[in-house]
C-alpha cells in the first residue's frame, strides 16, 4: 500500500522568506506582527498551523514572555520589522531543534490504484467485503462514504471533517442514496469519486502533522553549547552514578548508557524503545567507547569528559542519519 509523502520541516524552509516592506503604517501592534508572521510561516510550510508551544517558545527566545501584553503593544514600523524577522528566525531555530514531520496527500497515492486495473479491482473488492457486513452481496450506495473512511490517510484519502472539498465531491456524485449496489456497481461508483478526489488533491493537497519525532543531533548540540545546562546534566549523572556504585562489574560507560537511556528526552537522544535501529546505534557507540575505556572512573571531571565525548559521537551519527520515531502527542 502506498504511503503519504513525508516531509521534514526543520526550519530551512523559513530561512529565505522575504519579510521586508511588509508594514505600510507608521504604527503597528504586536498582534499585527504575530498575525503576519503566522501567515508568512504557514504559507511557507504547506499551510499548516504550527503548534502553539512552538510559537510561544519562539517568542520567549526573543524576550517576549507575556504574549497578551505583546499583542496589545504599539510598535514603530522599524521595530515591528525587527521583531517580525527575529520571531520567524526563532521559529526556524525551534524547528531545527525539534523538527515537525508532515504528510502530504496530493492525489498520487490514489493514482497508484486508479492507474492499475488489478490494484483498483482488489481495493474495491476488499472495501465491498468489509462493508457488506450482512454478507448479502449488496450494500447501499451511501456506503461509498464509509469506504473512503475505511481507506483513510494511509491510502491517500483525507478525513471528511478536515477536507470539505471531499464532501462536495460526494454530493456531486449523489452517493447519499439508499439504492443498493452489487460489487461491480460499487466499483463503478467508487472509481470516478476517487478520480475526482485525486484531481482535487493535486490542486489543493491535504497536509497534516504526523506523530513522529526526529532525532537529528540538534538538541544535543544545543545542550553541549549551553555550559550551565550541560553542567546540570553532569551533576545529575554524577549523583545517579553514585547511587549505582554497588552494582557489580558495571563500568562507567555502561552506567552512562543506562543514564542516557533513562533520560533520553532531556538529552535530545532517541529512545531505545523506538525501534531496533536505535538500540543498534547505542550498541555501536558504546561498544567503541568500551574498547578504549573499559573500567570504572572515579573522578567527576573524567566522567564529564567521557559523557561529552559520547554525546558528540551521537551528534555526528544523528546528523549523518537522523532517527525517526513515533511518540505520544499527549
Amino acid at each position: 500500500m502506498s504511503e503519504a509523502t513525508i516531509t521534514i520541516l526543520d526550519g530551512t524552509q523559513l530561512r529565505s522568506i522575504d519579510l521586508s516592506l511588509l508594514f505600510s503604517d507608521r504604527s503597528v501592534t504586536g498582534a499585527q506582527v504575530l498575525d503576519l508572521a503566522d501567515s508568512s510561516v504557514s504559507s511557507s510550510l504547506f499551510g499548516i498551523a504550527l503548534p502553539e508551544t512552538l510559537r510561544s517558545s519562539a517568542l520567549n527566545r526573543i524576550g517576549f514572555h507575556d504574549i497578551v501584553a505583546f499583542r496589545r503593544s504599539e510598535l514603530t514600523r522599524e521595530r515591528a520589522s525587527e521583531i517580525l524577522k527575529a520571531y520567524v528566525a526563532a521559529i526556524a531555530d525551534g524547528l531545527r531543534d525539534d523538527p515537525v514531520v508532515v504528510s502530504i496527500l496530493d492525489g498520487n497515492n490514489l493514482r497508484v490504484f486508479l492507474d492499475d486495473e488489478d490494484d483498483f479491482a482488489m481495493l474495491a473488492e476488499s472495501l465491498f467485503t468489509d462493508l457488506d457486513t450482512e454478507d448479502k452481496g449488496k450494500i447501499k450506495k451511501s456506503e461509498i462514504k464509509n469506504a473512503l473512511i475505511h481507506m483513510g490517510v494511509e491510502t491517500g484519502v483525507p478525513p471528511l471533517s478536515e477536507y470539505p472539498l471531499l464532501s462536495d465531491i460526494l454530493q456531486k456524485h449523489e452517493v447519499e442514496s439508499s439504492n443498493e449496489l452489487g460489487q461491480a456497481q460499487f466499483a463503478e461508483v467508487l472509481q470516478p469519486v476517487l478520480q475526482e478526489l485525486a484531481d482535487t488533491l493535486a490542486k489543493k493537497p491535504y497536509v497534516f502533522i504526523q506523530s513522529i519525532k526526529v532525532a537529528n543531533g540538534a538538541r544535543i548540540k544545543k545542550l553541549l553549547a549551553d555550559e550551565k545546562q550541560f553542567s546540570n546534566v553532569i551533576e545529575k549523572l554524577w549523583q545517579w552514578q553514585g547511587t549505582h556504585k554497588e552494582e557489580d562489574e558495571v563500568t562507567t560507560s555502561q552506567n552512562i548508557r543506562n543514564y542516557f537511556e533513562k533520560e533520553w528526552r532531556e538529552l535530545g537522544l532517541p529512545p531505545t524503545e523506538a525501534n531496533d535501529a536505535v538500540v543498534l546505534l547505542y550498541d555501536a557507540i558504546f561498544a567503541d567507547i568500551a574498547k578504549e575505556k573499559c573500567g570504572s572512573i572515579s573522578e567527576k571531571n573524567q566522567v564529564e569528559k567521557l559523557a561529552k565525548e559520547i554525546l558528540e559521537i551521537f551528534v555526528e551519527q544523528l546528523e549523518a542519519s537522523p532517527v525517526y520515531y513515533d511518540y505520544d502527542p499527549k
